[in-house]
């Protein structure tokens, strides 16, 4: 996976609380294990065409690693980690093979975007899936829930895009600008506030947004 500037950090959604305010206000907030990640390659134009840093987070055993990743880690003598990701980075930024990502990088109060994946619901029918109305609800009736009509009838054809029964949820999601509330650098630990897509214990990917990174 492939995401823009500028560089984030990798890590898990524990799950959703919530803190207050000294003035007594109630805030809503995701608490994410962020990293610690490492910097496993610096990707530059020169070799590989576009600059980028790949970064893994959370180790796992060698015995499940398989040939080419763990030839990849081995040759810079890296332990083996269970997740990737590239961000793309400016050919000036200096970043060294080996080198840890904390969650110092952000801040209390800094604007992040957050990627997971959503929560998979399975196949779904037209009402749940898309808020469809539904048929009458009363005896006799034979589409309380069905699609009923899938389109013009003259096309002899199914029209692209048309919302129909399907499997809902389990794509990727991003959410644009939420609030970091607190950074703990000791445990590892981000409050985001409001909600972040996927389950509790699912991946996700924090960066900064792209104006908090011009500020």
């Amino acid at each position: 996976m492939v995401n823009e500037m500028p560089v984030g950090l990798l890590g898990k959604k524990v799950g959703m609380t919530r803190i207050f305010t000294e003035e007594g206000e109630a805030i809503p907030v995701t608490v994410v294990q962020a990293g610690p990640c490492t910097v496993v390659q610096r990707k530059t134009g020169a070799t590989d065409g576009y600059e980028a840093v790949q970064v893994g987070f959370e180790r796992r055993s060698r015995r499940r690693t398989n040939s080419p990743l763990s030839g990849h880690f081995e040759s810079r003598g890296i332990a083996p980690l269970r997740y990737l990701a590239e961000f793309r980075v400016d050919a000036d930024e200096e970043y060294q093979e080996g080198q840890e990502l904390t969650v110092e990088l952000f801040s209390e109060g800094e604007r992040v975007d957050v990627t997971g994946r959503s929560k998979g619901r399975g196949f779904a029918g037209v009402m749940k899936r898309y808020g469809f109305h539904g048929g009458p609800a009363s005896h006799g009736s034979k589409v309380h829930r069905s699609l009923q009509s899938a389109g013009a009838t003259d096309a002899q054809r199914i029209f692209p895009g048309t919302r129909m029964p399907g499997h809902m949820g389990n794509k990727r999601v991003t959410i644009q600008g939420l609030t970091v509330v607190a950074v703990d650098p000791e445990e590892n630990v981000l409050l985001i506030k409001g909600g972040i897509p996927g389950p509790n214990g699912g991946l996700v990917i924090i960066r900064p947004t792209k104006k908090s990174a011009k500020e």
